[in-house]
């Protein structure tokens, strides 16, 4: 289907009148809601992305306002009707962020703000509820030795029962963003069981000895259906109205088939506010810091999400007082043995340690070590600790992928993507699309419409190559490089935890 564009015309209204059939694809992001709106030849006829704030009121605390999702997404639905003829929309697909939660009452009215991925404070609940599961039941349920940490959505509830008892009582239904958006736009309540990680095993079910552990936890979460189901129809009143809406997955599955993986043996990487590691895998090889999730649809994806990729350059960015384009833009250099190197752990570190009390550093700074040093130790750090994750994958799935499709934010910068290739040792193929798990929302609209057979052939049809990156001459240093990197951590664990 790629290449074939539909005839397109400026109707008198202003609105651009389309001849072929559309599809949109709408993610809750961290940071912001994107959204496109494309045609089956892959063709981006418009796009969307308004950013929102986030609240930090206390260290290790991370929180939003549900409203403000939901905001946003009816905004880019108007704005596309707007200015686009949209009779020939077929679909509406949703994806979000992970591991974010909200807590609604039976008129899915926010009972406090959503309690944001990032958020740690429920450490030690998590830890008190890891502790009553032991490894035999972790292989049994989930097929890997999957934590139970401070992003668990029963660790979490758990925080909640004790110490908001009130928002408690008052909650009928923890829902992950995109079900929460699903239900004010469509008034069904569905949730499905790739993003429900960590509550869902093998039988694509929810885990009720797990769930037992937390009283009031099962009857709090949706129903699970297929993420390619279409649960519903957009309300009356709101735009898109009577638009079918396909109830889409979490941004990791959503993005990988957005980078147009969606075969064994494909992997992918995801640049953002973290970096995500997949890696489609039927092996499945146990592996501690690794997330394996339930096959679904013939496809074993295994993952590896960082804690901050992106998030990492922000913080430099905000320190020095610079937008984090114009930092990337001036650090034309190149690392050398002696440049400074930098663990990207400003909050604690997911995949593959797991490791709340983790912390960021520099170490090798010299009077020389200026902001385009500094850059480029981020830079690297962050692909480092992206290549720490999915060595961890690759263990677990039995399999080196010979090259990594990527996509996101971050992979925006080619001097970035270079640097990857060279901190991988491998090519690197960065995909067109801007927005990669909203293109990938998009993909399963097409399949929950019918419009596509499959998602191979969504993705296939849908996503494009921009360009390919390979190892350059700084592979072989970027190789001594890492293995620093590993061991810096290592060092500085113990101090870290005195400090923390």
């Amino acid at each position: 289907m790629a290449g074939q564009f539909p005839a397109v015309q400026s109707s008198q209204s202003g609105r651009i009148r389309m001849t072929a059939a559309t599809l949109i694809g709408i993610d809750v992001g961290t940071t912001a809601v994107k959204a496109v709106l494309v045609d089956l030849g892959g063709r981006l006829h418009a796009e969307y992305a308004e950013p929102y704030p986030t609240a930090r009121p206390r260290p290790g605390r991370v929180e939003q306002d549900p409203e403000d999702w939901l905001r946003h997404v009816l905004a880019a639905l108007a704005g596309f009707a707007r200015g686009h003829d949209l009779g020939g929309l077929l679909g509406i697909g949703l994806t979000s962020q992970v591991n974010t939660h909200v807590f609604v009452d039976a008129r899915l009215r926010p009972v406090r703000p959503a309690i944001v991925w990032q958020d740690g404070r429920a450490a030690a609940e998590a830890a008190a509820l890891d502790a009553t599961v032991t490894a035999a039941e972790k292989l049994a349920w989930f097929g890997a030795p999957m934590p139970i940490d401070a992003s668990h959505a029963l660790a979490r509830m758990a925080w909640v029962a004790a110490h908001e008892p009130e928002a408690w009582a008052a909650t009928a239904q923890v829902l992950a963003p995109k079900d929460f958006v699903l239900a004010r736009l469509t008034g069904t309540l569905a949730a499905d069981p790739i993003a429900a990680v960590g509550l869902v095993g093998a039988d694509l079910g929810y885990v009720t000895p797990l769930l037992a552990r937390l009283d009031g936890a099962g009857r709090r979460l949706a129903p699970l259906a297929d993420p390619l189901d279409a649960v519903g129809r957009v309300r009356d009143g709101l735009p898109g109205e009577g638009v079918p809406v396909t109830l889409g997955t979490m941004d990791a599955w959503a993005g990988m088939f957005g980078v147009g993986v969606a075969s064994p043996g494909q992997a992918m990487y995801l640049s953002g506010t973290s970096e995500v590691m997949g890696l489609i895998a039927p092996v499945k090889v146990p592996t501690p810091g690794v997330i394996v999730f339930p096959e679904w649809r013939g496809l074993v994806m295994q993952a590896a999400p960082t804690q901050a990729g992106g998030a990492s350059l922000e913080w430099l960015a905000g320190l020095l007082g610079r937008p984090p384009a114009a930092l990337v833009d001036a650090a034309t250099g190149e690392v050398g043995p002696a440049s400074p190197l930098f663990l990207p752990h400003l909050e604690g570190e997911r995949a593959p340690l797991w490791d709340a009390g983790a912390r960021g550093a520099f170490a090798g700074l010299t009077t020389r070590s200026d902001a385009a040093a500094l850059t480029l130790a981020v830079m690297e750090g962050v692909a480092f600790s992206a290549r720490l994750a999915f060595e961890a994958l690759e263990a677990s799935g039995g399999l080196r992928p010979p090259l990594l499709q990527a996509g996101g934010g971050g992979m925006r910068s080619d001097r970035w993507c270079r640097l990857r290739a060279d901190a991988f040792g491998r090519p690197l193929r960065r995909m067109a699309a801007g927005h990669a798990a909203a293109l990938g929302a998009a993909v399963c609209a097409g399949v929950g419409s019918g419009a596509m057979p499959s998602l191979a052939e969504a993705a296939a049809g849908l996503v494009r190559v921009d360009t390919s990156f390979e190892p350059g001459p700084g592979a072989a240093l970027a190789e001594e490089r890492f293995a620093t990197f590993r061991d810096l951590y290592g060092q500085l664990r113990p101090i870290n935890a005195r400090l923390a």
